[in-house]
């Protein structure tokens, strides 16, 4: 744990990795992980269960507000509950990532949320000494003042690729093409309400295209170090 509090604020596109590595970063540091997408999902699961139009604003927004919600922010055991139900690999699944831009464009679901997630951060803070908190707008909306503020981006290829082999077991070009629509539009649709792609004043942009995971991971703890060096390769114990 840290001397001091410490939030890690860490954006990113899908597929670059900010996910895989967020959470690599909270193991090795010992502090929280808050994956704010989850919450987004986590809306849109729970409202589909309840047969709610997610194109209907209002309904949506009361939704966000009434959502039993639980985050458990351990990096070793992070899960997602609604109503007492685990939705950790539920909210992954196709019909969710297909439609989950239409909550989290929806800008009075995005300040219910964001309430949520500022009162966790606080909360891991105290407990756990800080977090290490990922999402698409974890920098200059969520936590602007977070000690730490990182973008992580790769080239599309390079997200094709990676995402397409999360979900599709491979990146053959049917893996490719199935995965390009869904990154593609779920970009397009989150940039009209948040920027991830270039790193605004005070955040340090980190291109993982050419790193491994590893590399990746040791980039985040150098520059957390005050570090500036070439990625090197972390321990095996610290995936």
């Amino acid at each position: 744990m840290p001397d001091s509090p410490i939030t890690i604020a860490i954006d990113g596109p899908s597929g670059s990795g900010k996910s895989s590595v967020s959470k690599a970063v909270a193991r090795h540091l010992g502090l929280g992980y808050l994956d704010t997408g989850a919450m987004y999902r986590a809306l849109a699961w729970w409202c589909l269960e309840r047969g709610l139009d997610l194109t209907d604003s209002a309904a949506v927004a009361t939704a966000a507000r009434e959502l039993p919600l639980l985050m458990r922010t351990d990096p070793d055991a992070a899960s997602v509950a609604v109503e007492g139900t685990d939705v950790t690999e539920a909210i992954r699944e196709t019909r969710i990532s297909t439609q989950v831009s239409a909550v989290a464009t929806n800008l009075d679901v995005r300040a219910e949320l964001r309430r949520r997630q500022r009162e966790l951060i606080e909360q891991l803070r105290t407990e756990r000494g800080g977090v290490v908190v990922e999402g698409r707008d974890i920098t200059t909306v969520v936590a602007p003042d977070a000690e730490h503020r990182i973008l992580v981006t790769a080239s599309e290829e390079a997200r094709l690729a990676r995402r397409a082999a999360e979900l599709h077991g491979g990146t053959a070009a049917e893996h490719l093409a199935a995965t390009r629509d869904q990154i593609v539009r779920r970009d397009r649709d989150d940039a009209t309400v948040s920027a991830f792609f270039e790193p605004a004043d005070g955040v340090t942009g980190l291109d993982t295209s050419e790193l491994t995971f590893e590399e990746s991971v040791r980039a985040v703890l150098d520059l957390v170090a005050g570090r500036v060096a070439p990625p090197t390769p972390v321990p095996q114990e610290h995936r």
